[in-house]
C-alpha cells in the first residue's frame, strides 16, 4: 500500500507513475485518498477543539458548585453534554473517513521505478541479459507432453480422474527427479544465506492483504469458506507474513529466508498452447527466497537474487534471457520486476520460470513490517523483496525437451547426486 506521506507530498509524481502501470483512474484514486485524508484531518481537529472546551467547562463546574451556583453549573453540563454527543458524530464521520482511505488504498497498486520501461504488456519488456546455448534437436524431436507419456512419467489423465485437469501425477522416475531439484534448490539457496523455513500451506486474510494478494487477486486463489483461509499461491505469501506486524533491528537486515511448497493457483481464463502439458499447472512445487531490507540496500539486494537464479539456470544447463518488465505487465505489488525465461527446444519459445522483484515499501507498509535505525532508534519501513528460485513445472518442461535422446532424457550433471541417475525414462532403477 502506497504511504499517505507519499501520496501527499508528491501526488503528481504517484499519478504518472500509475499511469505507467495502465491504471485506470489513476488521478480519480488519488484525488479520493486525500479528500478523504482532508475529512479525517478536518474532524480530528474538531475533536480536539471539542475535548478542549469539555475540559475548560468541567473545571468550571467544579469552582461554580463549591460556590453554590448550581443552576450555572447544571446549564455548563448540559453544554457539555451535547459537546460530547457531537464528539461521537465525529468520531463516526472520522472512522468512516479513515475506513474510506485505506479502501481505496488498498486499490491502488505500487509505482514503478524509474528503471521500469514504458510499454502496455509483454511485448514491450526489455530483454536485458541473454546466456545458455540453444540445442539443436532433430526434425523429429517431441514436446515434453509426448516425452513424459512416451518414458511413462508423467500420467496428465489419471490426474484429472483424482482431482481436475492442470493437477498432474509425477510416477517413478520423474518423482523422484522433482524431489531432486527440491533439494538442489534449497540447497543452493543455503549456501547463498537463506534461512529455511517450512510454512503453511493455507493463509488467512490478513496474510493475503498483507502480500497484496487480497483483494486484487482473490479470484485466482483457492478459497476454503468454512474456514476463511486461502491456498498459498506462492510460498512469498507465508514467509514474508512471518515479518507481519514487526519491528527489526537495523543490524539484523537484510533478513534472508527461502522456503519449499506446493502452490495454488485457480489461473482463471487461461487457455491454449499455455496450458498445454506442464506449461501451466494448478498445482505445482517452486522454492521461494524473500529478503526483508533497508530501502537504501535493497537494490544490491535485487541485484543479488538476480545473479542467485541466474545461477541455477547456469548450473542446469539452459539457455535463457532476462527480461526487465514494462509497467503495463508488472504485477500489483512490484516497484520493479524481472523475469527468467528458459528455452524450450521442441516447443520453439520461451518459458517463465521466474519473477524477482523489489516491492520497495509497499508491501511493508501493509504489513506493518519496519526497522529501527540503530544510531537514533528512528523507526522506518522495511523494503521487501521475493524470487522464484526456481518454478519447477516449466523448468522440467525445457529440461526434458532440451536434453531428449531416443533412449530417455538426459539428466543435467548437477542433479545427479541428488536424484541417482543420469537418465529419466521409464526403467526402473
Amino acid at each position: 500500500m502506497l504511504t499517505l506521506k507519499l501520496i501527499s507530498e508528491e501526488t503528481e509524481r504517484v499519478i504518472k507513475g500509475l499511469e505507467k502501470k495502465h491504471f485506470s483512474g489513476a488521478r480519480e484514486a488519488v484525488e479520493k485518498v486525500l479528500e478523504y485524508d482532508r475529512l479525517r484531518r478536518e474532524t480530528q481537529q474538531k475533536l480536539d477543539t471539542n475535548k478542549q472546551k469539555q475540559n475548560q467547562l468541567s473545571r468550571q463546574i467544579g469552582g461554580l458548585m463549591k460556590e453554590g451556583k448550581k443552576n450555572e453549573a447544571d446549564s455548563i453540563k448540559e453544554e457539555v453534554a451535547e459537546l460530547k454527543s457531537a464528539d461521537k458524530a465525529l468520531q463516526e464521520i472520522m472512522e468512516k473517513a479513515q475506513k474510506d482511505m485505506t479502501d481505496v488504498l488498498l486499490t491502488i497498486p505500487n509505482i514503478p521505478n524509474d528503471d521500469v520501461p514504458e510499454g502496455k504488456d509483454a511485448s514491450d519488456n526489455v530483454v536485458v541479459k541473454e546466456g545458455g546455448q540453444k540445442p539443436d534437436l532433430p526434425a523429429d524431436a517431441l514436446c515434453h507432453w509426448d516425452l513424459l507419456k512416451k518414458f511413462n512419467l508423467v500420467d496428465f489423465d489419471l490426474g484429472v480422474k483424482i482431482t481436475g485437469a492442470g493437477f498432474p501425477l509425477y510416477i517413478g522416475k520423474m518423482a523422484r527427479f522433482q524431489r531432486a531439484l527440491e533439494a538442489f534448490f534449497l540447497d543452493e539457496a543455503r549456501k547463498s544465506g537463506y534461512l529455511e523455513v517450512q510454512p503453511p500451506l493455507v493463509v488467512n486474510q490478513d496474510s493475503g492483504l498483507g502480500t497484496g494478494q487480497l483483494p486484487d487477486k482473490e479470484g485466482q486463489m483457492y478459497h476454503a469458506n468454512l474456514d476463511d483461509l486461502y491456498l498459498i499461491p506462492t510460498a512469498e505469501v507465508p514467509v514474508t507474513n512471518i515479518f507481519r506486524d514487526e519491528i527489526l533491528d537495523e543490524q539484523d537486515l537484510p533478513v534472508k529466508r527461502c522456503a519449499y511448497s506446493a502452490c495454488f493457483r485457480r489461473e482463471a481464463g487461461s487457455y491454449g498452447k499455455d496450458v498445454r502439458g506442464l506449461n501451466r499447472l494448478h498445482q505445482f512445487d517452486k522454492v521461494e527466497i524473500v529478503r526483508i531490507d533497508k530501502p537504501e540496500h535493497s537494490y544490491a539486494s535485487l541485484d543479488e537474487m538476480l545473479e542467485h537464479v541466474e545461477g541455477l539456470l547456469k548450473k542446469l544447463e539452459l539457455p535463457y534471457h532476462i527480461l526487465r518488465l514494462c509497467g503495463g505487465d508488472m504485477s500489483f505489488t512490484s516497484a520493479i520486476c524481472y523475469d527468467f525465461e528458459v528455452w524450450s527446444a521442441a516447443q520453439e519459445r520461451w518459458l517463465e520460470v521466474s519473477s524477482v522483484s523489489n516491492f520497495e515499501s509497499y508491501q511493508a507498509n501493509r504489513l506493518h513490517c519496519r526497522y529501527r535505525h540503530a544510531d537514533d532508534k528512528k523507526i522506518e519501513l522495511c523494503h521487501t523483496l521475493n524470487g522464484s528460485a526456481l518454478a519447477l513445472p516449466r523448468i522440467v518442461a525445457a529440461i526434458i525437451e532440451n536434453n531428449q535422446t531416443p533412449e530417455g532424457v538426459r539428466v543435467p550433471k548437477v542433479l545427479v547426486p541428488y536424484c541417482g541417475f543420469e537418465m529419466l525414462d521409464e526403467k526402473m532403477d
